[in-house]
């Protein structure tokens, strides 16, 4: 994988995993925000309110250092980490990855408990449609009406997607494209008459 690419999963996908009568409910939900993750942790609590336990992980961002890892009541280790692990081990992101467990009455142990979230996690992961996605950077500008034609043929020759335009005053645009070919868009439009970026751009 390239710097400016990243791998996540493109809808919600789930797995029953069952081990000495656990039984074990796997559920992939692609995330972009710790909003999201909140909202659907609440969902799947309530959901799953009589189960022994709702254990997730979750990773965010394209960089991959936003992450967490909840056993939920677990043995620390045995629930949480080994579902981070398998979101690691599938080099994804923007991912969140909850497991619910509803204890048989035999108990498993650590390592059986990590073999089995492990495996929960792994399932759903699978099920899973994954695609990979560029990292994208965003730039506004404006310039004058009469520079329009200039603008709009770097545009169809860069093939940046038009976020928004407007034809106030002075005409406003802003673009998003793969950050690897950012630099050379700007450089061309910054050769455009009149045209001005605006500060912080992400």
């Amino acid at each position: 994988m390239s710097e400016d690419t990243y791998k996540t999963i493109t809808g919600l996908s789930e797995a029953i995993y069952t081990e000495k009568r656990s039984k074990f409910i796997a559920i992939a939900i692609p995330v972009r925000t710790h909003e999201e993750i909140k909202s659907h942790l609440e969902v799947y609590q309530k959901k799953y309110y009589d189960a022994r336990h709702v254990c997730y992980a979750y990773m965010l961002g394209f960089d991959r250092k936003d992450f967490r890892a909840n056993d939920n009541g677990e043995p620390s280790g045995t629930a949480g980490k080994p579902i981070l692990g398998q979101i690691n081990s599938h080099e994804l992101t923007d991912i969140l990855v909850i497991v619910v467990r509803y204890f048989g009455g035999i108990k498993l142990g650590t390592s059986g408990l990590i073999v089995a979230y492990k495996a929960a996690a792994a399932e759903a992961i699978t099920n899973a449609e994954v695609i990979e996605k560029t990292v994208d950077q965003s730039t506004r500008f404006w310039f004058e009406y009469p520079f329009m034609n200039d603008v709009m043929r770097i545009v169809k020759e860069e093939e940046p997607e038009i976020v928004e335009q407007g034809y106030e005053m002075d005409c406003s645009m802003t673009l998003r494209i793969r950050s690897s070919l950012m630099p050379r868009l700007m450089a061309r439009l910054s050769k455009v008459e009149t045209l001005r970026f605006e500060e912080n751009e992400d």
